[in-house]
C-alpha cells in the first residue's frame, strides 16, 4: 500500500519588479512568486502544485500548505488520488482550519496548491496530461469531484451531468483538433503599466505580428495616461485586433462607469476587474452602462460561491478563472460547468508565474469535454518565466499548443526553485550583495 510520505514546500520568488513587469495601478511591483509544493509517496510518486502570489506574503501560503499538508501524510496514496472528490473536501472543508477561510483566501489557496498536486500524480500515474485526463474521465467522476455545496441552486449533479453527457458527441474530434491546431491566446506582454510609451508600441507591433488577435492594457492609473496609450496602441494594432482593458480592482463603481465610458472611443472589447471582485451588484450595475463593452471578472474571485452570483446577477459577460487562486482542479471543473449553464464565455486568467502552465489545460478541457465552442475565448498569455517549468508553455501563431507532458504542469526545474528560494537562494543572495 502506496502512502502519503512527505509534503515539502519551497518558498520561490522571482524579482520582476526590477523591470516592471507585471505591473498595474494597484499591483504597482510585483515579484512573481510561487509557493510551491512536492508531495511524495513512499513508494517514489511525486506530485507538484503551486500558488501564485505578488512577493510578500508567499511565505504564508507555504506555511498554509504545510498546516494542511499535516492532514495528508500517511494517509493512503490510492484513496486520495483515486478519489479526488473526497480528497478535495477533506481539505476544504476540515472542520478547524476551514475557519480561517471558510472557502477564501490564503487557507482556500493552500488547499488548491495540494489538490492540484494530488491531480498530479493521478495524472501522471495515467500517463496524461490534465486537460486530456480530465477530458477523457467518465462523466460520473468528474461529477463525484465537484462540490455543489451552496451553488444547488444554480448547478446540481444532475445539471452537470446533462453538460457533461451533452460535451461528449463529437468530442473526440476536438481532442484531435486541439491537438493539431491548439487553442487561441491574446497577451498582455504590452500592457504592463510601467512600461514606456515606446515599449508598449512596440510590443503592441510584435504581438500582432506574431499572430494574436487580441492584447490587453493596465489602466486605471490616470484618465489622461490611459487615453494616450490606448490611442497609442489602436494605432499600432490597427482597427481589427480587440485591446482589452484591466483595472485591477481600482475603481468605485460610478468612478468605473464614467472612466471606461471616456475610453469608448478606442473600442475596448472587455474591461476586467472594474471593481472589487466581491461587489456582484457594482458588476451588474456597470455592465449595464457601459455597454456594448464587456465586463469580465474572475482572477481574484474566490470561490465559486461568488462566480455563481456573479452569473445569476448577470454581471459579467466574460468569466475569468484563474488556476490558483480556488481550491484547485475540482473547483475550477465547477466553475466551467457553472459558465456552461449560463452560458458564458470563460477566459482564463494566466498574469503570474506559472499560471500559463497551469490554466490552459481548463480551456482545453471545457472545449473538449464541456462547451465545444472557442467562440470569443482565449486563453491570456504573458511571457515571462516559463524557462523554468519542466513543460514550458507554448504559443504559435497566437494559438497555445497542447501539453503533452504527464501532469498538471506545475513541475519546475530543481535548479530554478534552488537559484530562486527566497531569501537564501544564490539569485537573491546576489541581488541582496548589490
Amino acid at each position: 500500500m502506496s502512502r502519503i510520505l512527505s509534503v515539502t514546500t519551497t518558498d520561490v520568488r522571482f524579482p520582476t519588479s526590477l523591470d516592471l513587469d507585471g505591473s498595474d495601478a494597484v499591483n504597482v511591483d510585483p515579484d512573481y512568486s510561487a509557493a510551491y509544493v512536492d508531495i511524495a509517496t513512499d513508494d517514489g510518486e511525486h506530485g507538484y502544485g503551486l500558488v501564485f502570489t505578488c512577493g510578500r506574503g508567499n511565505e504564508l501560503v507555504t506555511a498554509g500548505m504545510d498546516s494542511y499538508g499535516e492532514l495528508l501524510v500517511g494517509r493512503d496514496t490510492d484513496e486520495l488520488v483515486n478519489n479526488l472528490g473526497d480528497a478535495s473536501r477533506r481539505l476544504v472543508h476540515d472542520s478547524q482550519l476551514r475557519w480561517l477561510g471558510p472557502e477564501k483566501g490564503v487557507s482556500h489557496m493552500a488547499c488548491g496548491g495540494l489538490v492540484n498536486a494530488l491531480w498530479d500524480i493521478r495524472a501522471r500515474r495515467e500517463n496524461k496530461p490534465l486537460w486530456l485526463l480530465l477530458s477523457e474521465m467518465p462523466v460520473e467522476e468528474i461529477v463525484s469531484a465537484v462540490d455543489f455545496t451552496h451553488i444547488g441552486n444554480a448547478l446540481t449533479p444532475a445539471d452537470a451531468t446533462d453538460i457533461l453527457q451533452r460535451g461528449q458527441a463529437g468530442k473526440q474530434e476536438r481532442i484531435s483538433e486541439l491537438r493539431e491546431h491548439g487553442y487561441p491566446a491574446y497577451t498582455t506582454t504590452p500592457g504592463w503599466l510601467g512600461y514606456s510609451d515606446e515599449k508598449l508600441v512596440r510590443l503592441s507591433r510584435e504581438a500582432v505580428a506574431d499572430g494574436f488577435g487580441m492584447i490587453k492594457l493596465k489602466v486605471a492609473g490616470s484618465i489622461e495616461d490611459d487615453r494616450r496609450r490606448l490611442r497609442l496602441a489602436r494605432e499600432a494594432v490597427g482597427p481589427d485586433v480587440r485591446i482589452a482593458i484591466d483595472a485591477n480592482q481600482r475603481w468605485e463603481e460610478q468612478e468605473a462607469i464614467d472612466w471606461v465610458n471616456q475610453l469608448q472611443d478606442f473600442a475596448p472589447y472587455w474591461i476586467e476587474e472594474p471593481t472589487s471582485t466581491d461587489d456582484i451588484l457594482a458588476h451588474a450595475a456597470i455592465r449595464k452602462a457601459v455597454h456594448p463593452i464587456k465586463v469580465a471578472t474572475g482572477e481574484a474571485v474566490q470561490s465559486r460561491i461568488i462566480f455563481k452570483q456573479l452569473l445569476q446577477a448577470g454581471a459579467i459577460d466574460i468569466l475569468q478563472i484563474d488556476s490558483t487562486r480556488v481550491a484547485g482542479v475540482n473547483e475550477n471543473i465547477a466553475n466551467l460547468l457553472l459558465a456552461a449553464r449560463f452560458d458564458t464565455p470563460v477566459c482564463p486568467h494566466a498574469g503570474g508565474v506559472g499560471l500559463c502552465e497551469l490554466v490552459q489545460h481548463f480551456s482545453f478541457f471545457d472545449y473538449a469535454a464541456i462547451s465545444g465552442s472557442m467562440d470569443d475565448r482565449v486563453i491570456e498569455f504573458v511571457d515571462h518565466l516559463h524557462e523554468h517549468f519542466a513543460e514550458p508553455a507554448i504559443v504559435t501563431n497566437g494559438r497555445y499548443q497542447a501539453p503533452k507532458r504527464a501532469g498538471v504542469g506545475a513541475e519546475m526545474l530543481g535548479q530554478s526553485t534552488a537559484h530562486w528560494t527566497f531569501p537564501s537562494g544564490a539569485g537573491w543572495q546576489a541581488l541582496n550583495a548589490h
